[in-house]
């Protein structure tokens, strides 16, 4: 397939700011030149972001994407840099906050003996030494964007980042250069005060980290797309005018060339069959696991696979325009336009940070202006930035997701992005596919009847000997039924056996000739169908189940009926979720009746039959454009626009690898009961998360006017640098204690 890097219309994401829009408007961030035909880079947060080459965003910080598909092979170089980045200040960082937290646990003194060992001043310089590769070299990215913030003026988490970081780190090394460049007299204001080298370290190791688990998210969901482009054969076998036949590379295929494809080929291209017949499994357009049979006029979709046959087609749909390539890139469409959890936080930065800055600078000017001492004015001014500095609110969400994500894992439910358990709480209408999601996603024998005369056994072994010599997976499920009840050696060798496309199999077993199929094959042979017969064929079809009859030397035995049995655990799991208040939409590429009958045993009123994966993908916009938070459950290719598209895409676990690197969640056992699981552990987390905000604001809210000073004019309390700090901490251990207890919680 050949594509282009075309752009797109996006729809920018709910809850940015006014001033970002005002940009949008005037195109302040579309720096894409005049007939610019290269690689778009954009903002997943701010599609109006758009320049020619990679970047960060001027807006949100966060790092640019290309538009459209990625390349063959991926660029791994930024998830590179800031692995690297995040082992190195590992490194610097955990003697660090070792050293730093030492008093802290009794009985060790190990910062007071290393203290007088090397001299206090000495020892402040080694924390100086292990800080500053962490802060200006590992954490350079995010001063950058820092900086970057505050020349646009668009506050964002890293403005948050740098200033707690530069705050913490120049204080301390102030602190640290006191007695060498400062005179006696203004020595006391930093002799023996705290330094807090390793909150700074410690802020730019944890945002690293978070880079990472983001980028890795990202380079799966670039993977996805792949494995769609994958799909597709790399060459056709075209059929000339002059009727002679060569192999042609995929992109060399014009619409109007004819194609011959055999049996084991995939279909290179949309068509229609000209000439010849055969069985075509469609699993990737439809999800449905019954293979089609296609002839002269049906209509064949590039990627799917052929069975049995061999037939001529035409080629109508080539390159951008096979339905293949839509889905390909409705998935990448669908996968750029979803917004990271970071939103939230960024939001509150953008009135946070000024508000933060505003008081440490009213704070420094009031107290300098009121009591001309210099050393507490500038104690107060950085206290509230060092009390103000990210780390709790930073950990509120993140730790939450972490603790989260690992109890659903416990629970077979995997989360390949936070935003999925964050927006899952949400959800109020669940779409959900039926094969394989549903139901068990292959064929099984479900009715066996017989006429007088015919054992249930005998007809059985007979039909399965038979079709031993067919690959159909309507065969497969009669073979596998009659190995379970008896063994594989209980049936016989068919001989003469003679298939029919799109009718049935036949042959002789043990001397008796033996024909499976349908109302056209026992027709063909001359066997009679009574109306009571037809009237019950005609029945079970409408309840969903292919029907063949079995004739026997030339009378009827019986009729089996093969359909995709619903899930053990999909009745409770179903009503489970429409308890929890959800809307339940079912949707299948399978045909009405089929549908219909599903819906009817599970009680789901909503059904769409016989869709095709940008029908799916259409649903849920229609629903999401209708005010409903969407997820999307499915197993197969066919669904991975829809799964990209929804607010949160479910995957089975059961399923395709596409569909899973397509969702943001997996459910491991392939069955809606775990969605069950992933909706209480989704509420719980939210919960947590919230409650974790309220403790990281609450000690902000307080602590920042008592760092300010407030209360020295009634109570003489003025909080040092050193309180403050331990402020910080104590708002993140009691986030991180809050987010502990989610491994506990009961799904």
């Amino acid at each position: 397939m050949s594509h282009s890097h075309s752009s797109h219309d996006h729809s920018c994401c709910a809850g940015r700011d006014e001033a970002a829009a005002a940009a949008a408007d005037d195109g302040r961030y579309n720096l894409l030149p005049p007939d610019y035909q290269g690689t778009v880079y954009t903002c997943p947060m701010d599609p109006e972001v758009r320049q020619p080459t990679p970047g960060t965003c001027p807006i949100c910080g966060m790092a640019l994407e290309a538009e459209g598909l990625p390349p063959a092979e991926e660029d791994t170089s930024e998830l590179d840099d800031m692995s690297r980045r995040f082992w190195v200040s590992l490194v610097f960082t955990l003697p660090l906050f070792t050293f730093a937290m030492a008093e802290m646990i009794p009985g060790l003194g190990l910062k007071t003996w290393l203290g007088e060992w090397l001299g206090y001043g000495m020892a402040q310089w080694l924390q100086l030494a292990l800080a500053a590769p962490v802060v200006f070299w590992a954490g350079l990215p995010f001063l950058a964007r820092g900086v970057q913030s505050l020349r646009t003026l668009n506050f964002n988490m890293f403005t948050l980042i740098m200033l707690g970081v530069l705050a913490a780190f120049f204080y301390s090394l102030l602190a640290t250069a006191a007695p060498q460049l400062f005179p006696a007299s203004m020595r006391t204001m930093f002799g023996r005060v705290g330094v807090y080298y390793e909150a700074a370290a410690v802020i730019v190791t944890l945002v690293l980290l978070g880079q990472v688990l983001e980028l890795r998210a990202r380079s799966a969901t670039s993977g996805a797309i792949r494995a769609l482009m994958d799909l597709a054969p790399a060459r056709a076998r075209r059929v000339e005018a002059d009727g002679r036949e060569q192999d042609v590379a995929l992109e060399d295929v014009r619409a109007g060339d004819r194609l011959r494809v055999r049996p084991g080929d995939k279909v290179p291209v949309d068509g229609v069959v000209l000439s010849g017949a055969g069985t075509v499994d469609e699993s990737m357009v439809t999800g449905e696991s019954m293979p089609q049979t296609k002839a002269a006029d049906d209509s064949v979709t590039g990627g799917t696979m052929t069975l049995s046959g061999s037939f001529v087609m035409e080629a109508r749909r080539v390159g951008e325009d096979t339905l293949l390539s839509r889905i390909v890139m409705m998935v990448a469409e669908a996968q750029r336009s979803r917004a990271p959890i970071q939103r939230l936080a960024d939001s509150v930065a953008r009135y946070f940070v000024p508000a933060v800055v505003a008081v440490a600078v009213i704070a420094f000017a009031a107290w300098w202006g009121l009591t001309g001492n210099l050393s507490l004015a500038l104690v107060a001014g950085v206290s509230v930035l060092i009390i103000a500095c990210p780390c709790a609110l930073g950990l509120a969400t993140p730790m939450s997701i972490m603790v989260g994500a690992g109890r659903g894992a416990r629970g077979g439910v995997l989360f390949r992005e936070a935003a999925s358990l964050e927006t899952l709480e949400r959800v109020d209408t669940l779409v959900v596919d039926k094969t394989g999601t549903l139901t068990e996603g292959r064929p099984a024998l479900v009715t066996l009847e017989t006429n007088d005369g015919f054992a249930r056994d005998e007809v059985l072994r007979l039909a399965a000997s038979v079709e031993q010599g067919s690959g159909h997976p309507v065969a497969l499920a009669i073979v596998e039924a009659a190995t379970e009840t008896g063994g594989q050696d209980r049936l016989g060798e068919a001989v003469d056996f003679h298939s029919v496309t799109g009718k049935g199999v036949e042959g002789r077993v043990n001397g008796r000739r033996v024909s499976v199929g349908n109302a056209a094959m026992m027709a063909a042979g001359g066997v009679q169908l009574t109306d009571d017969m037809r009237t019950r064929m005609d029945a079970l079809a409408r309840a969903g189940q292919t029907v063949m009859a079995v004739a026997v030397d030339g009378s009827l035995a019986g009729l089996i009926g093969v359909a995709d049995p619903i899930k053990a655990s999909t009745a409770q799991a179903v009503g489970d979720l429409a308890a929890m208040g959800l809307d339940i939409v079912m949707l299948t590429g399978d045909a009405e009746g089929t549908a219909q009958a599903v819906a009817r045993e599970l009680g789901i009123a909503q059904v769409h039959a016989q869709v095709l994966p940008e029908d799916k993908h259409r649903i849920v916009q229609e629903l999401q454009a209708a005010g409903r938070k969407v997820a999307m459950a499915g197993d197969g290719i066919n669904d991975a626009p829809a799964l990209a598209q929804a607010d949160v895409g479910i995957a089975m676990g059961t399923g395709t690898d596409v569909a899973m690197e397509s969702a943001g969640i997996t459910l491991v056992r392939g069955d809606l009961m775990g969605l069950v699981r992933a909706m209480r552990l989704s509420r719980a987390t939210m919960r947590n998360i919230r409650q974790n905000l309220l403790f990281a604001f609450l000690y902000n809210t307080l602590g920042v006017p008592v760092a300010a000073g407030v209360l020295y004019p009634v109570f003489g309390l003025l909080l040092s640098p050193m309180i403050a700090a331990a402020a910080m901490s104590l708002s993140s251990a009691s986030v991180i204690g809050n987010a502990l207890r989610l491994r506990t919680v009961r799904l």
